[in-house]
């Protein structure tokens, strides 16, 4: 892969080409319940243009996948071209409580693929409730910290951050969610992108440093 950065310290391909940024995702990166350009996906790629970055980034969400469907869809979601990959993963697995031991496995694999096939990634964290316990919480929230170092990936700890300010801020994040109090709604992902916005433009232009 050949990389540049051209004026303003925007990202692109060898003769200026977007890059081709792919969230891999459920329900929270494919924009469920909202209009289309509400969703992550569009919201991110609005904050990025207007940072100047030459990038396209593809919506991989399905909502309702887990680690496992996200593995599983690889050849699938690298039949197309892929510069980089943003790995969001995780959401369904902990809202069935599915053994953090298994959810690490197939997102380990998921970064194993995209190591080897030379496609540089970000992984998305989230935090774990303690209602499965104190040994859940703590294995669920680590393997997103232990895969990052492993694969040496940057990561964003927790893709639900605004949410989890208020809550521990004390106040309710209620406005900042849809009906349903599991996903969030437009302005919720707005400040979701504000937060991670950061974090991935500093990955995008890293990636001239990527060996081709």
């Amino acid at each position: 892969m050949s990389l540049t950065l051209i004026a303003g310290g925007s990202v692109a391909t060898a003769g200026e080409a977007p890059i081709r940024l792919v969230a891999l995702g459920d329900s929270l990166t494919q924009g469920y319940g909202l209009p289309t350009e509400d969703g992550f996906v569009p919201q991110l790629q609005a904050w990025l243009d207007e940072q100047g970055v030459e990038v396209e980034v593809i919506n991989a969400g399905v909502s309702g996948d887990t680690t496992a469907g996200g593995l599983a869809r690889m050849d699938w979601t690298l039949s197309e071209p892929v510069d980089a990959m943003l790995v969001t993963l995780g959401g369904n697995d902990l809202l069935r409580g599915l053994n953090p031991s298994a959810s690490k496995e197939n997102l380990s694999g998921i970064l194993a693929r995209l190591e080897l096939e030379g496609i540089p990634a970000m992984l998305a964290g989230l935090p774990a409730p303690g209602n499965y316990g104190p040994e859940f919480q703590l294995a669920f929230e680590r393997m997103y910290v232990d895969l990052s170092g492993q694969y040496n990936v940057p990561l964003y700890p927790n893709f639900m951050q605004p949410m989890t300010d208020k809550a521990d801020a004390g106040a309710s994040f209620a406005d900042l969610m849809q009906d349903d109090h599991i996903h969030p709604n437009a302005e919720g992902v707005a400040l979701i992108v504000e937060g991670i916005g950061p974090q991935v433009l500093d990955f995008l232009r890293g990636l001239d440093a990527q060996p081709s």
